[in-house]
């Protein structure tokens, strides 16, 4: 039976690699969010939605609306532009663990069990223009709210291939008062349905 002293030091390991592997993917997708403004654009969306839902006055309703369009188009093309880029990585630096919690080596373990950011990016890239051209030709409140989704679940995506699922869960509770069901349901169908297929066990 392992000692406490081999299960301590067996903890401290796996500890440090995961902390190492963990940072590093972090600062692979921190280096390519870098070239863009992608977090402020969606930061100034999600914000703008509200303000421009709330205002009483017409004219100045339309002028955000005009506002938010520009910020739409920068931020589709953005997105894009990543999901192209991040496609260029080796499949060895973008596999994701499909569990709730991160396990060390377990992408190199059990590949089968994983999900690739490249392809999850150009879903989410996909998903979040199919929602701005709004072909079910929805209100405006309506539209806004799938947006907002599309961009929560996007953010969800970059925090589970950093550090995990449930860590990602947490965050989007913390930072946005919604849990993953809620995003989940509130997305484009057809989002759902690929999602799903992508990162389900």
């Amino acid at each position: 039976m392992p000692s406490l002293t081999f299960l301590a030091l067996l903890f401290a390991v796996l500890y440090f690699v995961k902390s190492k592997q963990q940072f590093a993917r972090i600062a692979l997708l921190g280096a390519h969010l870098g070239r863009y403004r992608i977090e402020k654009l969606m930061e100034d969306l999600s914000e703008g939605y509200l303000r421009a839902l709330d205002e009483k006055d017409a004219e100045r309703q339309q002028q955000l609306w005009n506002h938010l369009e520009q910020r739409e188009s920068q931020l589709a093309e953005q997105l894009q532009r990543l999901a192209q880029d991040f496609s260029k990585l080796q499949s060895t630096l973008v596999q994701v663990g499909k569990w709730p919690i991160y396990l060390p080596f377990a992408t190199q373990l059990m590949p089968a069990a994983c999900f690739d950011m490249r392809e999850a990016l150009q879903l989410h890239a996909d998903s979040v223009a199919r929602a701005m051209a709004n072909p079910e030709g929805l209100s405006r409140r309506d539209r806004a709210y799938v947006i907002c989704a599309e961009l929560f679940l996007l953010q969800h995506s970059c925090h589970w291939f950093c550090r995990s699922k449930t860590t990602a869960s947490a965050r989007l509770m913390a930072r946005h008062q919604t849990s993953y069901d809620q995003v989940l349901a509130g997305v484009a169908a057809a989002t759902r349905q690929r999602y799903l297929q992508l990162v389900s066990l």
